[in-house]
């Protein structure tokens, strides 16, 4: 069964199994029964794929092809597109980029954090200096844009982190950042600009999902401080809303008709703390004449992610916080059922399966749970040895400086399960310079 989760946008572009986006978008249906409930180390993986650099873009699949991306080198100066084998995980091949922003390499700042978005024709690979690039299936470039040249320097010191969405026929970035700040899709053919929507400067690393609002498709952007609706054919923006703060890293996810989940964190330092408590929400968009109304269903004000965002799943929604407490919210009524704390926190936003969900902890540990309103562990699931973790290809080399880096350092440096993507038969887990096949 597909869950509610991965329809984010009609899959009309899909003619085979497909994970095309960041958390699924337009995912095809996935067999249950098909993943397992449960791996180690040395039983249901089924292959380790090591990759030049380092990533932290989820990969994306289409048909027996899986796209993935790395920087590499101290200044990040070459960014990779990898095009892995379903079937064993073996390289099929590997485009090489300049970086036309060269940027140091660090784990203070984002790693080639933005997830591709693939097609039937093409995959399309954004990278946080500002480089687009179009690809065919095979590996050869179709087009590329610099958007730090064309629309100014990116200022963010923690880098970016938005993946693309897309239509049929565009691909769309969203740039929140210090400098300029603007929403733009590009024509999947040649590369053309089809629009641009510029928007207040802004610090903030969420990526734009393709929702339905009253039928018709909206490109919906929650982000530092206003949650806004854009039409993806010409870029107006439709409405806003204001009444957020916080909402810096998680993406907007379907909750039902007109509906859906915004996500805040409280910020490193609880600075967003009382913005983020009115900012873990369910939202409805309706139509009223030639006016839009938004309001805030209910509030989850104790459900503050990090990273992952929050979802829907047989009627029930799920928020996990930064140290791995799972909020288990009843969709109709807002009511919580649950808050329990699984091994670890997550970074990559869970996977729903049937009767089960998946949580995958930051450190390497997956924690499996029914799914419903009792807090049930089903599993808990180790991908590497704790002795003997996944080596990182693109480790930076310079030592930080501040007392701040340093402990970001410390916090960021070892390896992390960023995200995932499945079709029937495979879980894909990326962690750094590998990604892990289950099945």
């Amino acid at each position: 069964m597909l869950s509610s989760l991965l329809l984010i946008t009609a899959i009309f572009w899909a003619d085979q199994p497909a994970w095309p986006g960041f958390l699924g978008a337009g995912a095809s249906a996935i067999d249950p029964a098909t993943i397992p409930l449960k791996w180690s180390p040395t039983e249901n993986v089924a292959w380790d794929a090591s990759l030049p650099g380092h990533g932290q873009s989820s990969p994306v699949i289409w048909g027996e092809k899986v796209f993935v991306t790395t920087v590499e080198g101290d200044n990040k100066e070459t960014c990779h597109t990898l095009c892995l084998s379903l079937n064993d995980g073996a390289i099929l091949w590997d485009h090489k980029h300049a970086s036309t922003a060269p940027d140091p390499n660090s784990v203070y700042i984002s790693r080639a954090a933005p997830t591709p978005v693939v097609d039937k024709d093409h995959v399309f690979v954004f990278f946080e200096c500002g480089d687009l690039i179009a690809l065919t299936h095979d590996g050869k470039e179709v087009w590329t844009k610099s958007l730090s040249k064309e629309y100014g320097k990116f200022n963010n010191k923690f880098g970016l982190s938005g993946s693309p969405v897309q239509t049929e026929s565009s691909v769309m970035v969203l740039i929140d950042d210090e400098g300029p700040s603007y929403l733009v899709a590009f024509n999947k053919a040649d590369g053309r600009i089809l629009w641009k929507s510029d928007r207040p400067s802004r610090t903030s690393w969420s990526s734009p999902a393709i929702l339905l609002i009253n039928g018709q498709p909206q490109v919906i952007v929650s982000s530092a401080g206003s949650v806004d609706g854009y039409d993806p054919a010409t870029g107006k923006q439709l409405w806003t809303f204001s009444e957020v703060g916080g909402n810096t890293g998680a993406t907007p996810l379907p909750a039902g008709q007109n509906q859906f989940f915004i996500a805040a964190s409280p910020g490193r330092s609880g600075e967003n703390s009382e913005g983020a408590k009115k900012s873990n929400a369910l939202v409805k968009v309706t139509r009223d004449g030639e006016n839009w109304r938004v309001e805030k269903t209910w509030m989850a004000a104790e459900a503050t992610p990090s990273w992952a965002s929050p979802f829907v799943h047989q009627g029930y929604a799920y928020w996990v916080n930064r140290v791995g407490v799972v909020y288990c919210i009843d969709v109709a009524t807002g009511e919580q059922k649950y808050a329990q704390r699984i091994k670890q926190s997550c970074w990559a936003t869970p996977l729903p399966l049937d009767d089960r969900i998946y949580f995958f902890g930051k450190d390497g540990v997956t924690t499996v749970l029914a799914a419903g309103p009792e807090f049930k562990e089903l599993a808990t699931n180790e991908l590497w040895p704790a002795d003997t973790p996944p080596s990182d290809n693109g480790a930076p080399k310079a030592d930080e400086t501040s007392a701040e880096r340093k402990q970001a350092s410390a916090m960021f440096s070892g390896p992390t399960q960023y995200g995932v993507a499945a079709v029937s038969g495979s879980l894909l887990i990326r962690v750094g310079s590998h990604v892990f096949c289950v099945r």
